[in-house]
């Protein structure tokens, strides 16, 4: 076996890498960072006569122990308190996005929707998306056969079409005109604004995990955002605001009443279809402007 200090910098080649898939994975950077220090730890203590290709084969035991982490959180987060969105991170942590796929399937809208899936269509989706690993591989991590794999990611695929079909996404600064104009529509109270910026089956998400002061429920529908969102701004005075980035994309920054939380928007065909608040302080530290 291959001392530690040689394999170290083969698997520090790969880290951005497997920290990127375990985050899509789990949507909890603390699990990620978790799930690939023991894949660390089996590469230190693996039969190098055996790995053929380090890529793929640290791409497998983190799939593996991240899969097994996400069905333990399923558990968790059915008894957390009020929504469980995922945690907003630093893109510039999980390495390049120097391809669609990448930037979809780290994407907060999609990260949340991935919520959905099953863990096999997860990582199935995730696996054949971003890392474009061969369904017999995919098989050998998940479990079954090539094909049942080809349709865990069809099934996947169908259930994420709303939000990856739209590929005429916003530039980064329209995104970021977007999350202005609408705090400043808030803060104004100005409905008409509101409401030509919202789909009509807008929904607005807050996680507070206990920790923060949140709705317990998504609030659905154009109407009822709008008098939430007005409601807060009402009720309680809004502090320093700035840009900052999250998952790849624009997004805010903001004290509300002391207590600071990002805002991240689901812009789809030029209009909102999620506005997403993450108040939970243990999920805002991994912002760039947070490390």
């Amino acid at each position: 076996m291959a001392a530690v200090t040689a394999d170290a910098p083969v698997f520090e080649q790969h880290r951005a890498l497997l920290l990127g898939l375990a985050y899509r994975l789990l949507g909890s950077m603390w699990d990620a960072e978790d799930v690939v220090q023991e894949a660390y730890l089996r590469w230190t203590r693996a039969d190098r006569d055996e790995v053929r290709e380090p890529r793929a084969y640290l791409l497998t035991v983190v799939s593996r122990l991240a899969l097994d982490q996400l069905r333990s959180a399923r558990v968790t987060r059915e008894a957390y308190v009020g929504p469980w969105l995922p945690e907003p991170v630093d893109a510039g942590e999980l390495g390049p996005l120097d391809t669609a796929e990448l930037r979809d399937t780290l994407s907060y809208a999609t990260l949340h929707l991935m919520e959905q899936l099953t863990p096999p269509e997860r990582a199935a989706f995730v696996l054949r998306e971003a890392f474009e690993m061969p369904y017999d591989d995919i098989a050998r991590i998940v479990g079954g056969t090539a094909a049942n794999c080809r349709q865990l990611h069809h099934r996947a695929a169908t259930r994420l079409a709303a939000v990856r079909g739209d590929r005429f996404r916003p530039s980064d600064e329209d995104h970021s005109r977007l999350l202005t104009r609408f705090l400043d529509a808030a803060r104004g109270g100005d409905l008409d604004a509101l409401t030509g910026m919202l789909s009509e089956d807008v929904v607005a998400w807050n996680d507070g995990g206990g920790r923060a002061r949140a709705a317990l429920r998504p609030v659905t529908g154009r109407d009822h955002v709008i008098a939430f969102v007005l409601g807060l701004v009402s009720r309680y005075p809004f502090g320093e605001t700035r840009l900052t980035e999250a998952n790849g994309r624009p997004a805010l920054l903001l004290a509300v009443d002391g207590h600071e939380q990002v805002t991240l928007l689901d812009i789809r065909d030029g209009v909102i279809h999620a506005v997403f608040a993450v108040l939970n302080p243990d999920k805002l530290t991994r912002l760039p402007d947070r490390r």
